[in-house]
């Protein structure tokens, strides 16, 4: 797969841009040298584009780049529409075999692929064409192109990590819930891996990557917050209220609660004295 790779800490020059419709189907692309890079978005059909080295066939969804100086011509008849968008990069690009990865200013983009959102490129591709209609001021209309190239770079991108962040962060969700919906149990962190068949220890590396916090504090934040309300909110007894979240007895309750919030449970509930009761 071959990449062009070019900085972005200063934006691309925007040459021209448009939306392609073929005005029959035996339309074929015209044939030409290329004086900068050329991005194509396909929206309908099939679109048959060759350089003088390769054959492209490009489907509803998919994008193609051309560099500057490919002998772009059609091979085939085409009915097909596509958005397309001429740039020029300011500082030179390079042509590489592989993806270079991550790199602050610069992308690396694949001369073809598959789009994850077209639509939300198509957007910004529209967006392109009107401000050029509407303000013909090249500094933002040059940003607006950078940025359609940085959301094609971060779709490619993104697409790599999506499945493993999903499955990630559904397992955050699905501890939360259970946590929420078990609270008035005295569970442990080794409970709960059980719970989702997970070792204890890697359980926890995964919530925290999540969450920024360790489950076991996790847990303890829960039950916190669930006895703040029952202390403000109701007229339940210390020891009633670590009974109900699942307390050993209302010692361990009573410690657990100033070593998070730096107040006895009875002084939280002094505080908040005053509360107003309102019945229908």
């Amino acid at each position: 797969m071959t990449y062009y790779t070019f900085r972005v800490d200063k934006p691309v020059s925007l040459v021209m841009t448009g939306k392609f419709v073929a005005p029959s189907p035996e339309w074929r692309h015209l044939h030409r040298v290329l004086l900068e890079f050329e991005l194509f978005v396909q929206t309908r059909g099939v679109l048959y584009i060759a350089t003088d080295k390769e054959q492209f066939i490009l489907n509803n969804g998919e994008f193609l780049l051309m560099p500057p100086g490919s002998v772009q011509f059609g091979y085939r008849e085409s009915d097909c529409s596509f958005y397309w968008l001429h740039f020029a990069v300011q500082d030179g690009y390079e042509t590489v075999e592989q993806d270079t990865g991550y790199t602050p200013g610069v992308l690396s983009i694949p001369h073809k692929g598959s789009l994850r959102s077209p639509d939300k490129l198509v957007v910004m591709m529209k967006q392109l064409q009107d401000s050029v209609r509407s303000y013909r001021e090249q500094t933002l209309n040059n940003y607006l192109t950078t940025g359609i190239l940085c959301e094609l770079y971060n779709q490619l991108h993104a697409v790599q990590n999506q499945s493993r962040k999903k499955l990630k962060q559904q397992l955050y969700n699905d501890i939360v819930d259970y946590v929420k919906w078990n609270r008035q149990e005295n569970m442990k962190v080794t409970q709960i891996a059980e719970h989702f068949g997970y070792n204890a220890k890697h359980l926890s590396v995964l919530f925290s990557k999540v969450a920024g916090i360790s489950l076991k504090q996790y847990l303890i934040q829960e039950k916190i917050d669930a006895s703040k309300s029952l202390l403000v909110d109701t007229n339940a007894s210390i020891k009633e209220i670590s009974e109900q979240l699942g307390y050993a007895d209302s010692n361990q309750f009573m410690h657990s609660f100033k070593k998070s919030t730096g107040l006895t449970a009875s002084e939280y509930r002094n505080a908040y004295a005053n509360r107003l009761l309102f019945y229908k």
